[in-house]
């Protein structure tokens, strides 16, 4: 495997049951994405982008085949092992910012952290310095119910971050944003990938996917094209 391979998918392969019919989700995916690639995920509904997105996140494991995420093997790690890596090397971003209501845009970015070891000063000063960075300097201390849409997803960026880790992964990240928001949302994404950060996203959106450098399209759980932006 090349020194800068981020993930490594060979014949991977996912069935579900559902009733009486299985079907093949995944039907044997090989997918080599580099550190700081920019890939989108397309496809239509049911061919397989989500369970993609699921197995990559290790929020899914795959039944068969082999996935490597920063030199290490998936299939084998324990619940505990896996909960690490979804904590400290993948950021998660969702279409629906899956913010807590409750609790500020600071407080909401800090969640990830609650088993670093870093010490709780050091954290809080990242945090600060990432919200800066995605612009809410001034509204660290709005919940999401005093934020706009974009706000939101600005914070759901820093708490994406905030671990500083090796891939983010985004499903449909400007699904719920009017169209101006999504342009300031995916000016963020290229400033990332600018500074260095994997990231993969999943979209349905052709001018979504044009800012990624690597297209993959998915149909009935297989790679049937991969398109190269410039």
């Amino acid at each position: 495997m090349g020194q800068s391979s981020m993930i490594q998918v060979s014949n991977l392969s996912k069935t579900y049951t559902m009733g009486h019919k299985r079907f093949k989700a995944l039907d044997n995916i090989d997918l080599t994405i580099q550190k700081n690639d920019f890939v989108a995920i397309m496809g239509q509904s049911g061919s397989g982008k989500s369970t993609l997105m699921n197995v990559l996140g290790c929020l899914a494991q795959a039944d068969s085949g082999d996935y490597q995420l920063d030199g290490e093997s998936v299939a084998q790690l324990t619940d505990d092992a896996l909960a690490r890596i979804r904590n400290e090397k993948i950021g998660f971003v969702f279409q629906s910012f899956n913010l807590q209501t409750r609790r500020t845009a600071l407080d909401n970015v800090l969640l990830p952290c609650r088993f670093s070891s870093d010490k709780p000063e050091q954290i809080r000063v990242r945090a600060e310095a990432l919200l800066k960075r995605v612009g809410l300097e001034s509204r660290m201390n709005h919940k999401p119910g005093e934020l706009s849409g974009g706000q939101r997803q600005r914070v759901a960026i820093a708490r994406a971050l905030i671990n500083q880790p090796s891939i983010i992964l985004a499903d449909e990240p400007t699904g719920n944003l009017d169209s101006k928001t999504t342009l300031e949302i995916m000016s963020l994404f290229n400033e990332l990938h600018q500074s260095g950060q994997t990231i993969i996203m999943v979209t349905h959106e052709d001018e979504i996917a044009a800012y990624a450098k690597k297209v993959i399209w998915l149909k009935d759980g297989q790679i049937v094209k991969v398109e190269h932006n410039d």
